[in-house]
């Protein structure tokens, strides 16, 4: 089996590259940042709170693989209590075993998320971390929403991006960083034709 580990954060561009990289080598897709959507979407419909360990444990151990497709979890709601929910320990530990048994699919899987290259599949062939300025990565996300005709503020959106990323890079559990064999790709000026071609050659090398 091969796993290709893509990391970075929320607007990045890593999930494009990574189902994109999943097809072209005709590898399974899994985006790990759906579990702890769904997760905190859960806990939110339950009436509780996202940072409620107790609420947010019970609701990680029942996920439904079936329901990651959900359209809900595209939403701003369910995003920002992913960030909540993903900061408890007993969370991710919950979630890890699901992941690590995708991760063993052949002939290979592509995994993209926060921590896969450092504590989900430290021994990934190919590690990406995909990162691009958080001005972009708001911009990109503010014409995401509009797409989907839901309503976005550029500022407002800015500002949860950056309240996210604070979150993920100082949780005490597996913050988010590039795994030390990870190579970074930065994809603020780059077009998604031009960081796929990057990507793949960064993967191919290390696979080769």
């Amino acid at each position: 089996m091969t796993v290709i580990a893509v990391d970075g954060p929320a607007a990045s561009g890593k999930g494009t590259l990574a189902r994109k990289l999943a097809a072209h080598f005709g590898y399974d897709y899994l985006d790990t940042g759906k579990l702890y959507r769904a997760t905190g979407l859960a806990v939110l419909n339950a009436g509780k709170d996202p940072s409620d360990e107790t609420a947010a444990v019970e609701a990680a151990n029942s996920i439904d693989p079936a329901r990651l497709d959900d359209p809900a979890l595209s939403g701003d709601d369910a995003a920002a209590a992913a960030s909540k929910v993903a900061a408890i320990g007993a969370v991710r530990a919950a979630l890890k075993d699901f992941q690590i048994a995708f991760a063993a699919r052949r002939p290979g899987a592509v995994l993209d998320g926060r921590d896969i290259g450092t504590v989900i599949c430290p021994d990934a062939p190919a590690k990406l971390f995909v990162t691009a300025s958080v001005e972009v990565r708001a911009e990109r996300r503010h014409k995401e929403l509009l797409s989907r005709g839901e309503d976005s503020i550029y500022a407002r959106v800015l500002q949860e991006l950056r309240e996210r990323d604070e979150r993920d890079t100082n949780r005490a559990d597996a913050p988010l960083r590039p795994a030390d064999d990870a190579q970074v790709l930065d994809t603020s000026a780059m077009s998604i034709d031009e960081a796929f071609a990057e990507a793949l050659k960064i993967v191919e090398g290390r696979l080769a």
